[in-house]
């Protein structure tokens, strides 16, 4: 097995700790960038952490300590500081996505026993239909009340500042979104997220001169902890993005060096370069300054920024890391980002380790890969098959206390010192995690093979007339195995920009058709797609911007049976 880089950090015991150093250490410096009448300002350190015991200091004297508190709005510094004063001696947070149903809510305020809701104005109309016992809070009141705690500390009221802080008992209560009431509650205590900060900065470099534009929603362990706490333990910049449709102009106004991303932002933002270069008739001149480019690379000159000046430009000038989590990147977008100096690495986690379970480091990565697992933790393959693969299993500190009230739940995943993840792989001879798909999506043809939906939509999604894909197995009686079948979003942008008025449906199924036979022709014979099926609608997805594959099954058979029976 290879080895890498790490990078030193620093022991914090919890998330009080943290923030009080990071103070200690860069007081003057700016830990937030937030917009504010048409422009960004900066808020110190020295401001966040006052900020954060004043605001704690004031809900302690309003009853709440020991309370569980849900937290829920837009990334925002008031949601920055709402969920730290929590965490940091006042309660239990439970930080909720804002674009849930006003039901599901209502549903994670009474499992989770909550006391109070700090919010924001677009979150007003659920937030008002939540039982009346519950103290409403909304981020516009926070100034006064940071102003009135702020007083309550000059007159001596110091219980918020000293309360004890239990780093292995629950401090953050998460609730993975269902699409009917609530699903699982994950408990994580503050050693499970202090110790994955420390071993994500052990394997990526992330310092004070870092600026990080937050665009994934924060409620997700991975952009709270990946794009929030980790940048507070570093010393880092953080600026809010106003939202996708602004994300080109956030880049140019704030110059990020990095961005946590999904991957279809990371693919997205790929294919929007090469859509310019098309646009402008460059693509000769641009794959002549790749050449030259990998050329001076391999001999250790990096020329990248000047011969596309241009692109770097349209992020901002300074981005040189995106890190993608939630699903796999297409490899071949990882390395074209890297053709442009722009590195791309991806990791893997889940809500259930807080969320980092692997990661590939900023000097040893794998494009196909998921990641690493980090210097302290063991990543596992549990009961492999003879091809190496099987089921995914994770040892760490970072792996929860449990699932909330259910200890049957908790039992199936957490055994002994392993998670169990529900996620298919094989580990390299290098240690590299390879993910295959889920084990709850994988179809199991009549002859025992696996075939994994994800691999095939990730060959489907090089085809530019692909925008996205889904591909599910359909039991077929007559040959008593399944019909493997995709279903396709064209990319309507593309045709429209290739093709103009002369786009017709025959084209359309013409240039989708050969896609699939492209990809049938790469993969073995088990895997190959016996048929497509087109959807003019994207698919819905949820806030970290995954496709939400349950129902797609059935909301295919009526084509399905159409094509297979008419």
């Amino acid at each position: 097995m290879s080895s890498y880089v790490t990078y030193e950090v620093r022991h914090i015991t919890d998330l009080r700790d943290m923030l009080r150093t990071s103070t200690d250490m860069y007081a003057e410096k700016d830990a937030f960038l937030q917009k504010s009448d048409g422009e960004y300002r900066g808020i110190t350190y020295a401001t966040l952490r006052r900020d954060v015991e004043c605001l704690g200091t004031e809900l302690w004297s309003r009853g709440l300590a020991g309370k569980r508190i849900i937290v829920t709005g837009e990334n925002c510094y008031a949601w920055c500081i709402s969920y730290l004063a929590v965490i940091c001696g006042l309660g239990v947070v439970v930080p909720v996505d804002r674009e849930i149903p006003a039901e599901e809510l209502a549903n994670i305020a009474a499992v989770s026993e909550a006391s109070a809701v700090l919010y924001a104005a677009s979150a007003s109309a659920k937030v008002d239909t939540l039982p009346e016992h519950i103290m409403r809070i909304p981020f516009a009141t926070l100034p006064e009340l940071i102003e009135a705690g702020n007083a309550r500390l000059l007159s001596g009221e110091k219980e918020y500042l000293d309360a004890p802080i239990d780093r292995d008992a629950m401090s953050a209560l998460l609730f993975t979104s269902g699409t009917t009431g609530v699903s699982k509650g994950v408990m994580l205590s503050h050693r499970n997220i202090c110790f994955n900060l420390e071993e994500m900065c052990r394997m990526l470099y992330i310092g004070p001169e870092d600026v990080f534009l937050s665009v994934l929603p924060i409620h997700h362990a991975y952009e709270c902890t990946c794009g929030f706490l980790c940048q507070i333990y570093r010393g880092t910049t953080v600026a809010f993005c106003e939202g996708l449709r602004y994300i080109t102009r956030n880049m140019k106004e704030v110059h990020p060096t990095k961005i946590c991303c999904v991957p279809m932002l990371v693919e997205s933002m790929y294919h929007k370069i090469w859509a310019n270069i098309r646009k402008k008739g460059m693509e000769k001149k641009v794959n002549t300054a790749i050449k030259i480019s990998r050329a001076l690379r391999r001999v250790g000159i990096d020329m990248t920024r000047k011969l596309f000046a241009e692109i770097h430009a349209s992020f901002g000038g300074r981005l040189n890391t995106l890190i993608a989590g939630g699903a796999a990147v297409d490899p071949e977008v990882m390395r074209g980002l890297r053709d442009f100096g722009i590195l791309a690495v991806q990791g893997y986690g889940l809500t259930e380790c807080a969320p980092l379970a692997a990661l590939n480091s900023d000097n040893f990565y794998r494009d196909d890969s998921a990641g690493l697992a980090t210097p302290n933790t063991v990543l596992d393959i549990y009961n492999p098959r003879e091809d190496g693969t099987g089921e995914i299993r994770f040892k760490g500190d970072n792996i929860m206390l449990g699932y909330y009230n259910d200890p049957e739940l908790t039992a199936e995943v957490k055994r002994g010192d392993w998670l169990y993840t529900g996620d298919l792989g094989y580990i390299d001879d290098d240690g590299f995690l390879h993910i295959t798909g889920r084990k709850k999506n994988v179809i199991v043809t009549s002859g025992g093979k696996n075939v994994f939906p994800e691999e095939l939509e990730t060959y489907l999604s090089r085809s530019p007339y692909v925008k996205e894909s889904v591909v599910v197995g359909i039991p077929n009686e007559q040959k008593k195995d399944y019909d493997i079948v995709a279903v396709i979003v064209p990319d309507a942008d593309r045709f429209a920009e290739e093709f103009g008025e002369a786009v017709t449906d025959e084209l359309i199924h013409e240039k989708l058709a050969a896609a699939v036979a492209e990809v049938n022709a790469t993969v073995q014979s088990y895997k190959r797609m016996d048929l497509f099926l087109r959807r003019d609608e994207e698919f819905e997805k949820n806030t970290s911007r995954k496709i939400r594959r349950a129902g797609i099954l059935e909301s295919v058979m009526p084509d399905y049976l159409a094509r297979t029976r008419g």
